[in-house]
Order: structure tokens, then C-alpha cells, then sequence
């Protein structure tokens, strides 16, 4: 049995790398034709905030020896445009500087593909972990825990989501590598890497900056489990048992570990991180010396996240409701869309705490919908995160509703936008359409998510009764 059960973990190891050697052939062949797809100028693959079209022009400004935010096209981080500006001017090894920045997507995506996997590893061991925990093993023995690592992974390397973001000219691929890798380090006690990707993706693109909560969760309580309160009364019961068994001693500390906050951990993430922000802004000034320093960078990076001043078309919702609403009220909606997320942090963040990862997954989802300047990578992200709890969400409700309206979706999108801007026969209004029926789709994701584990904890506190 032990023979049989190793020669079918190699092969499902064998099956994943197959597959994801796979999809990175596949995006290379894909980036070779990069230029006839034109997915650069696709406005649900590129924003003002991730184009790298915007980034050369200005890395280009910045060699001219004028500020890089000259004009209104570049409004990234300086840090982006001493890494990759070189490669939007340079050939190496005959490649164009197309291709380069390609590259630099596809090893981005491998390099997130990997991480996911690695913490969906954690997660089912801490699920079989926490139901022996509980006494619930036996009955678990005849439903098959699913490797959910090996399937978020590839499911995020096949999402056509990433794969359109990858080749589509863009820095998507890696603000999502750098969110992932805060949630890995977190995940798996690694704690200046998770203060490290942590600081980048929110300087990055400022909402991760929101993941702080479930990052403390994860370094706190530890991966996601059932609630505490289950392990506080199983303590309890062994505890009135008197049992001398060692292992069973050892099962009773494992419980009581996780009725326990890690104050220490968190306060050290919190000095790591002070420590990633120091070195990331004094980076910044020097970047910034000759061209208004951080003042000029804050105004024109995140004050340009904040103000919502590109009006330019996307996915999201903002950008047609800031062009009709009259400019006297501007500025209250601003801070009714922008307190709108902050809203949603605390309520979430109490119904969820035992489920950090989950509660990253449904922070980074409410985000992309409620952002200023959204894309599919964002989607591509939180998507492949929920595939993660694959095992918990067995009975989720509405799943090929919503498989059929994000494919819908993702057809309509660009004819929608071919009517209005080439054809002339639509108007802005079709092209808004689909973007609400995108917010609409992500809405019915998060709640019917949140509610199958809300409903799956309660499926585990009546077997621990019966117990």
C-alpha cells in the first residue's frame, strides 16, 4: 500500500511539472507572436498604472534628464523603471525589448505558480492536521483530500486571465508575484519574506496594502483552521480525560497552540517590514533626487491611484461613473468608493480570522472590483487563490453560473469595445455593460464563497458534537 500510495504522489508530481513546463512553453510561443496579438493596447489587460508601453516613454523621459512623470503617461514606481526601463530600449541576444519584458512576465508567472503550490501543500497538511486534531479523522477517511496546491497552481498558470496579462505587455505578473510571495512567507513562517513582498506589492500598487490583516493572522494563529472555539472545547474534553499518553499530550498542545496568539512573530513582521520601507524609499529618493523626490513620486503614483484622473476605459466601474458625475461632488464620491473597501476590512476581518488565507482570497477579490484601475490580472490572482480551499468549498452553489458569466464575459468585453471605439455603431454604454456585469459576477463569487465556508465550519461543528 505504501509502495502504491509513493508511486502515485510521484506520479501526480511528474503530472504538475508536465503541465507547467507546459503552459510556460506555451506563453513563450505565444510571446513570439506578441506583436499580432496586440494585447498591449487592450484596456482589460493594461491600465495606466501597469502598461509598459507607459513605462518605457518613461524611462525615455528619464534619460532626457526630465522627470519620468512628465506629462501624464508613466505612473508607476521609480524602482520599476530602473529595473525594467533598460530592457524597453535594449536587445540582448538578438530578442526586442517586447519579448525581454515578455520573458520577464513569464518567469514572474512561474516563479507565483510555484509559491501557490507551496502554500496550498501547507494548507491541506494543516486540514488533515486540524481534523486529527479535532478527533474527526475517522470520518474523514472516506472523502479523499484533493491536492489543491497542485490545482490552484495550474490553474493559475492555464487561466487565460494570466496568460493574456502575461504576454499582453504589462506589470501585472509581477505585483501578483510579489502578493503571493507575502502570503507563502506568512504562510509558511518565513517572516522577512512576508514583510518583504508585503512592502513591495503595496508600494507596487497600494491595495495589498489591506493584506496586512490576514499576514498578522497567518503569523499569529498560524494556516487556516476550523474556529478556535472547536479547539478551545476539545481541550476541554482531553483535558477532563487525564490522559498520560505522550501523543496524546502532544495532541493536546498542538490544540491549545491554536487558541494562542503569536504576539512575537507579528511584532518582528512589523520590524521587518519598517525595515523593507526604509530601504524601498531611500531607494526612491535616490531615484527621485533630481526630480521633486518622494513628494513628486507620492503625488504622482499614488495620488493618481486616489484621484482616479485617467478616465480612460476598463473593466472596472469608476471610470464611467467619475466621467457623468458633475465635478462638485467629485470629491465626496472619491472618498465614498475609496472608504467603501475600508468598510468591508473589519467585519470580514472578525467573521474570518480563523481563515487568513480565505480572508486574503475575498480582501484581494472585494479590491479588484472596487479599485481604481482594475485588469484581468487581478482576477487571475484572487481566482487561482480560491482554487486553494477547493476542499472546503466542495458545495459551493452557482459554480458553473459563474464559470459561464466570466467566459461570457470575457467574449463580450472586447466586441463590446470593437463597437463602440472602431465600428461606430455602440456608445460608451455598451462597452459599461459588461463592466457591470463583471462587478456583478465578482460580487456573487465572494458572497456564495464566503457563505460555502461559513456553512463548511458549521458542517464541522456538528461533527465535533457528534463526537
Amino acid at each position: 500500500m505504501e509502495d502504491r500510495s509513493t508511486t502515485g504522489s510521484w506520479r501526480n508530481k511528474l503530472g504538475f511539472w508536465k503541465w507547467a513546463i507546459a503552459s510556460v512553453l506555451f506563453r513563450l510561443i505565444l510571446t513570439y507572436f506578441s506583436k499580432n496579438l496586440n494585447l498591449s493596447s487592450r484596456p482589460e489587460v493594461s491600465t495606466p498604472l501597469t502598461s509598459l508601453r507607459r513605462l518605457a516613454e518613461g524611462y525615455w523621459l528619464k534619460q532626457l534628464s526630465m522627470s519620468p512623470y512628465s506629462g501624464s503617461m508613466y505612473h508607476g514606481s521609480p524602482l520599476l523603471l530602473s529595473i525594467l526601463g533598460p530592457l524597453t530600449v535594449k536587445k540582448i541576444g538578438g530578442l526586442s525589448s517586447e519579448l525581454l519584458c515578455s520573458l520577464v512576465s513569464v518567469v514572474a508567472d512561474f516563479i507565483s505558480a510555484i509559491l501557490i503550490r507551496a502554500t496550498g501543500t501547507s494548507l491541506v497538511r494543516a486540514h488533515l492536521r486540524n481534523w486529527k486534531s479535532l478527533g474527526l479523522d475517522k470520518l474523514s477517511k472516506g472523502n479523499e483530500v484533493v491536492p489543491s496546491g497542485d490545482i490552484a497552481a495550474l490553474v493559475y498558470l492555464w487561466n487565460p486571465f494570466t496568460i493574456v496579462s502575461c504576454i499582453g505587455f504589462n506589470t501585472s505578473a509581477i505585483e501578483n508575484m510579489f502578493v503571493v510571495m507575502s502570503l507563502y512567507g506568512a504562510s509558511a513562517g518565513l517572516v522577512p519574506l512576508a514583510a518583504f513582498g508585503w512592502v513591495v506589492s503595496s508600494h507596487l500598487s497600494l491595495y495589498p496594502i489591506v493584506l496586512v490583516i490576514p499576514v498578522v493572522f497567518l503569523l499569529g494563529y498560524g494556516l487556516d483552521a476550523p474556529p478556535r472555539k472547536l479547539f478551545a472545547l476539545s481541550n476541554l474534553q482531553g483535558g477532563e480525560k487525564r490522559s498520560t499518553d505522550h501523543a496524546e499530550l502532544n495532541s493536546l498542545n498542538d490544540k491549545f497552540s491554536k487558541t494562542n496568539f503569536s504576539w512575537w512573530r507579528v511584532i518582528i513582521f512589523f520590524l521587518w517590514a519598517s525595515v523593507w520601507t526604509s530601504y524601498v524609499l531611500i531607494m526612491c529618493v535616490i531615484s527621485m533626487k533630481e526630480y521633486g523626490g518622494l513628494g513628486e513620486m507620492f503625488k504622482r503614483t499614488y495620488g493618481f491611484i486616489l484621484a482616479i484622473e485617467d478616465l480612460s476605459p476598463n473593466i472596472g466601474v469608476l471610470w464611467y461613473f467619475f466621467a457623468e458625475v458633475f465635478d462638485f461632488f467629485r470629491n465626496f464620491f472619491l472618498i465614498v468608493f475609496h472608504v467603501n473597501i475600508l468598510f468591508m476590512i473589519l467585519p470580514l476581518a472578525i467573521r474570518l480570522n480563523h481563515r487568513p488565507c480565505f480572508l486574503a482570497f475575498v480582501y484581494l477579490a472585494v479590491s479588484s472590483m472596487l479599485k481604481s484601475y482594475p485588469s484581468v490580472g487581478d482576477s487571475a490572482l484572487y481566482l487561482s487563490l480560491l482554487v486553494l480551499f477547493v476542499n472546503e468549498l466542495a458545495e459551493m452553489q452557482f459554480t458553473f453560473f459563474l464559470f459561464c458569466g466570466y467566459v461570457g464575459i470575457s467574449l463580450l468585453s472586447p466586441v463590446m469595445h470593437n463597437l463602440w471605439i472602431w465600428r461606430g455603431t455602440g456608445n460608451a454604454n455598451f462597452y459599461f455593460a459588461t463592466a457591470i456585469g463583471y462587478a456583478c459576477f465578482q460580487i456573487i463569487l465572494v458572497v456564495e464563497s464566503v457563505s460555502a465556508m461559513l456553512n463548511h465550519d458549521r458542517k464541522i461543528r456538528k461533527l465535533c458534537n457528534k463526537v
